[in-house]
C-alpha cells in the first residue's frame, strides 16, 4: 500500500490492470528442437567429437589457429556464465512477466518468419553464385595449384552459406537475450524505487541515522544492479556475437587448407587462400542487410504509428497499456535492435577479417616473407584479444561507490565509459603484443613496431568517433540542449535545427577518418617492407591494421549498443505493468544513456565500416588484375562512363535511403489508422474498460515489414551485378576490356563516400531528436505534455526512420556492395 499512498495517494493495486494475454505457444527453432531430441549423454559425446575434430584442424593447420580456437572456446564458457547469471535474476510480479512473454512471442515469431524468407532468398543466391562461378574463368594460380572451376564453386557456395548461417544466428543470439534481460531490468529497477520510499518514510518517521544508512546502501546497489543485468545481458550477446565471426573465419581458413593440402608441392599456396574466404562476408553481408532493414522498419513503424497517435492524438504517456500499437513498438526494439545489430556487427567483423586476410596475404607474397601466416591470421588473433579485453571491460561495470558513504546514484553513461577506457587501454597493451608476435620479420625488423603504431591510431580514431557520437546526440552537451530550445518555437524550427546539427555533425567524423587513413597508409609504407623492385608496399596493409585496432574493442561497443534496446524494453515493461512513476525515473535514465550508447555505436560502425570498404575496394582491384592479367591499379573519372558509374554510386545511396524511409512511413501510416480505428471503436480503451487488440498491430506491423524489405534490398543486390554486366558488354564492344571493372569500381567508391556521410547524418540527426525530446521529458522546457514537448515528439518521429532504419542500414550497404563486387569481380570482365 505504501507505494500507491505516496504516489498517487491511493493505493496502487487498485488501479485497473488492462494488458490482456496475448502469449501464444512459443515456437523454438528446428535445430534446436532436434537437439533437445538427442539423448544428453549422446549430445555430450557428439560435443566432444566436433570439439576434437575443430582443434585437429587447428593443430593440422598453425598453432596460431589453436590458440584462436581456445579464445573462441573460453569466451564461450564466458558468455554462458553471464546468461546463467542474467537469468538467475528475479522477473517480478506476474503482471511484469505476463507483458514480457508477449513481446518474447512476438519478437521470436516475427524472427523465424523473417529469417525464414532471407534463407529463401538467401538459398536462390546461392545457386546463382554456383551458377556464376561454373561458367567463370580462373586464375593462372588457381589453374597452377589444380583448383578447378568446380571445387572454387562449391568453396565459395560453401562459404557463402555459412556466413549466411552465422550471421543469422549473430541475429538470433542478440533477440534472445534482450527478451529475457528486459524484465528483469525492470524488476531490479522496481525494487529500486521501494527501496527509495522505505528510505523516505524511515526519515519522514524520525529514526535514527543508523537505521536509515542500511535502506540507503540498498537502493544505490539496486540501481546500479538494473545498470549491471542489462550490461551484462548485452555482453553475453556481445561476446557471442564476436567469438562466432572469429571462430567462423578461422574454422573455415583451416578446414580449406586441411582439404586442399595448401602449400604441398603442386597445390595451393598459403597467400592465395584468403581470397576462397570472400563468400562467407558476402553471406553475412547479405543476411545483415535485410536483417536490419526488416528489423528497422518493424520497430520504426510501430513507433511512429504508436507515437502521433498514443502522445500526439490522445495525450497518453509513452508505452501506455491503452496503446494498441506499445507492444508491436516493444518488439520492434528486439528485432530491430538486437536481432539486425548483432548481424551488423558480425558483418563488419567478418568482412575486416576477410580483407586484412587478403591484404596481409598480397603483401607478404609481393615482400617474399617466408612464412606468410603471421601476416594473415594476424586479424584473428586480434579480435580473438578483443574477446579477453572486452569480457574485462564487462565485468569492471559493477557498483563503484564507497559501501560506507551515502552518495548520489552515479551515471550510468559515466560508468560505461569507465569500463570503455579500461578495454581501450587493455586493447593498446594486447595490440602491441600481437604485432610483435606476428608481425615481426627480419627483413625489416622495426616493420612491427610501425604497425602497432598504425594499431594506436584506428583505437584513437574508436575513440574519437565515441566520443564525437556523444557530443552530438547526448542531452548533457550543447547541440542536443539547443536542438531542445528550438522546440520552444515550435514544430518548424525543431526539423530545422535537427536536420542543421545532422549535416553538421559529419564534419569532425569525416576529418578523423581521412587523418586515420594517411597515417595509417604512412606508417605502413614506412615499415621498411619492400618488394622484389625495393617499392614500399606496407602501405595498404597498415591501414588495414589501423582498421583492425579500430574493431579491437567492437564486443565492449556492442554491449554498450545491446544496453539501450535492453533498457527501453524495460521501461515499456514499467509503464505498461502500471508500476510507480519513481520505477519509471530509474528506467527513464537507463534509457535515455541507452540512446547514447545507440548512438556511439552507430558512429563507430560508420567508421569501421568506411575502413574496411577501402580495404575490400584495394582487394577488389588487386583481384581483377590477376583474373584479367592486365594491371589495375587506378580508376580515371575522367572518363565518361567511369564518372557515370561514379554518379549511379551516389544516387543508389540516395534511392536506397528514400526507399527505406518511405517503407517506415507507409507502414506507420497502416498502423496509425489500426490505432485510430481501436480508440473509435472501442472508446472504453481510455477509461480502462475495454481491453486493445494487441496482436492486430503486431501482425500488420510484421507482414508490412516483410514486404517492404524486399524492394531496397534488392536494390542493393542487383544494381552492382547489373552496372558491372552492361558497362562489360559496352566495353567489349568498343575495344575497353576493363571498362566493367572501372565503372564498378567507380560506383564503389562515390557509394562509400556518400554512403559515410548519409549515414552519419542520417544517425546523428535521429538521435539529436530523440535526446532532445528525452531533455525536455526530464522538465527542462515545459516538461512533459507542453508545447515544446510536442514539437519534440515531431522531431523525434522524423528521426526515428533516420537512426534506426536508413541510416544503420547504408553502413550495412556500403560494406555489401563491396563484398559483392569481390565474389563477382569474374563477371565484370
Amino acid at each position: 500500500m505504501m507505494e500507491g499512498d505516496m504516489e498517487k495517494g491511493r493505493p496502487y493495486q487498485e488501479r485497473p490492470r488492462t494488458f490482456s494475454t496475448v502469449r501464444s505457444k512459443s515456437s523454438v527453432p528446428l535445430v534446436f528442437r532436434m537437439l533437445m531430441k538427442i539423448n544428453p549423454r549422446a549430445l555430450i559425446v557428439l560435443l566432444l567429437l566436433g570439439v576434437c575434430g575443430v582443434f585437429y584442424l587447428g593443430a593440422s593447420t598453425s598453432p596460431i589457429i589453436v590458440f584462436v580456437f581456445c579464445i573462441c572456446t573460453l569466451s564461450l564458457f564466458f558468455a554462458l556464465y553471464l546468461t546463467k547469471w542474467v537469468l538467475a535474476k528475479d522477473e517480478g510480479p506476474p503482471e511484469m512477466s505476463e507483458i514480457s512473454d508477449a513481446i518474447r512471442d512476438g519478437a521470436e515469431g516475427f524472427f523465424r518468419t523473417q529469417y525464414g524468407a532471407i534463407s529463401k532468398m538467401a538459398g536462390i543466391l546461392a545457386l546463382v553464385i554456383l551458377f556464376i562461378y561454373l561458367f567463370r574463368t580462373t586464375t593462372p594460380q588457381q589453374e597452377a595449384s589444380g583448383l578447378g572451376r568446380t571445387t572454387s564453386a562449391f568453396i565459395t557456395v560453401i562459404a557463402f552459406l555459412l556466413g549466411a548461417i552465422c550471421s543469422g544466428l549473430a541475429g538470433f543470439v542478440g533477440m534472445w537475450v534482450s527478451v529475457r534481460a528486459n524484465v528483469r531490468v525492470s524488476s531490479a529497477a522496481r525494487r529500486s524505487a521501494r527501496e527509495a520510499l522505505q528510505v523516505l518514510v524511515c526519515i519522514l518517521d524520525m529514526l535514527s541515522f543508523f537505521m536509515c544508512l542500511p535502506w540507503a546502501l540498498e537502493f544505490e546497489t539496486m540501481t546500479d544492479f538494473s545498470k549491471q543485468i542489462a550490461v551484462r545481458a548485452g555482453g553475453f550477446s556481445a561476446i557471442v556475437v564476436v567469438g562466432m565471426a572469429v571462430f567462423g573465419v578461422a574454422l573455415l581458413y583451416a578446414t580449406f587448407y586441411v582439404w586442399l593440402e595448401v602449400d604441398s608441392p603442386g597445390s595451393m599456396k598459403v597467400t592465395d587462400l584468403p581470397l576462397l574466404l570472400v563468400g562467407y562476408g558476402f553471406g553475412a553481408s547479405f543476411v545483415a542487410l535485410f536483417a536490419q532493414l526488416g528489423g528497422g522498419i518493424y520497430t520504426k513503424a510501430a513507433d511512429v504509428g504508436a507515437d502521433l497517435v498514443g502522445k500526439v492524438e490522445q495525450g497518453i504517456p509513452e508505452d501506455d497499456p491503452r496503446n494498441p500499437a506499445v507492444i508491436a513498438d516493444l518488439v520492434g526494439d528486439n528485432v530491430g535492435d538486437c536481432a539486425a545489430r548483432g548481424a551488423d556487427l558480425f558483418e563488419s567483423i567478418a568482412a575486416e577479417i576477410i580483407s586484412a586476410m587478403i591484404l596481409g596475404a598480397t603483401m607478404a607474397e609481393r615482400c617474399k616473407i617466408e612464412d606468410a601466416s603471421g601476416f594473415i591470421l594476424f586479424p584473428l588473433v586480434v579480435h580473438s584479444f578483443d574477446l579477453v579485453v572486452s569480457s574485462v571491460g564487462i565485468l569492471s561495470i559493477r557498483g563503484t561507490r564507497d559501501s560506507g558513504l551515502i552518495s548520489p546514484v552515479e551515471d550510468p553513461m559515466a560508468i560505461m565509459q569507465k569500463g570503455y577506457s579500461i578495454t581501450i587501454l587493455l586493447a593498446v597493451l594486447t595490440f602491441g603484443v600481437s604485432t610483435r608476435w606476428l608481425l615481426y620479420t627480419e627483413q625489416a625488423p622495426t616493420a612491427w613496431l610501425n604497425f602497432a603504431l598504425c594499431g594506436l591510431v584506428g583505437i584513437i580514431t574508436a575513440y574519437a568517433f565515441v566520443w564525437i557520437s556523444k557530443y552530438y546526440t547526448d542531452y548533457k552537451h550543447e547541440p542536443v540542449r539547443l536542438l531542445a530550445q528550438s522546440s520552444s518555437t515550435g514544430h518548424g524550427t525543431n526539423i530545422i535545427a535537427g536536420v542543421s546539427l545532422g549535416m553538421e555533425s559529419t564534419a569532425l567524423p569525416v576529418l578523423v577518418i581521412s587523418v586515420a587513413i594517411i597515417s595509417a597508409f604512412w606508417l605502413g609504407r614506412t615499415s621498411g617492407l619492400v618488394d622484389e623492385s625495393g617499392n614500399p608496399t606496407g602501405g595498404l596493409f597498415g591501414t588495414a591494421v589501423a582498421t583492425m585496432g579500430m574493431l579491437s574493442t567492437a564486443a565492449y561497443v556492442l554491449t554498450m549498443d545491446m544496453f539501450g534496446p535492453i533498457a527501453d524494453n524495460a521501461g515499456g515493461i514499467v509503464e505498461m505493468s502500471q508500476q510507480p512513476e519513481s520505477v519509471r525515473e530509474i528506467t527513464d535514465i537507463l534509457d535515455a544513456v541507452g540512446n547514447t550508447t545507440k548512438a556511439t555505436t552507430k558512429g563507430f560502425a560508420i567508421g569501421s565500416a568506411a575502413l574496411a570498404s577501402f580495404l575490400l575496394f584495394s582487394a577488389y582491384m588487386d583481384e581483377v588484375a590477376a583474373f584479367a592479367q592486365l594491371p589495375f591499379k587506378e580508376v580515371d573519372i575522367a572518363i565518361p562512363e567511369v564518372f557515370v558509374g561514379g554518379l549511379l554510386g551516389s544516387m543508389l545511396i540516395f534511392l536506397f535511403s528514400g526507399w527505406a524511409c518511405s517503407a517506415v512511413g507507409r507502414t506507420a501510416q497502416e498502423v496509425v489508422t489500426e490505432v485510430r480505428r481501436q480508440f473509435l471503436e472501442r472508446p472504453g480503451i481510455m477509461n480502462y474498460t475495454e481491453k486493445p487488440d494487441y496482436g492486430r498491430c503486431v501482425a500488420i506491423v510484421a507482414s508490412a515489414s516483410l514486404r517492404e524489405m524486399i524492394k531496397p534490398g534488392a536494390l542493393a543486390i542487383l544494381s552492382p551485378m547489373a552496372v558491372g554486366i552492361i558497362f562489360r558488354i559496352l566495353g567489349h564492344a568498343t575495344g575497353q576490356p576493363l571498362l566493367g571493372a572501372k565503372v564498378v569500381a567507380s560506383m564503389l567508391m562515390f557509394a562509400t563516400v556518400t554512403g559515410i556521410l548519409m549515414a552519419l547524418f542520417l544517425n546523428t540527426s535521429g538521435g539529436a531528436w530523440d535526446n532532445a525530446k528525452k531533455y525536455i521529458e526530464t522538465g527542462a522546457l515545459g516538461g512533459k505534455g507542453s508545447e515544446s514537448h510536442k514539437a519534440a515528439i515531431t522531431g523525434d518521429t522524423v528521426g526515428d526512420p533516420f537512426k534506426d532504419t536508413a541510416g544503420p542500414s547504408i553502413h550495412v550497404l556500403i560494406k555489401m556492395l563491396a563484398t559483392i563486387t569481390l565474389v563477382m569481380a569474374p563477371i565484370f570482365l
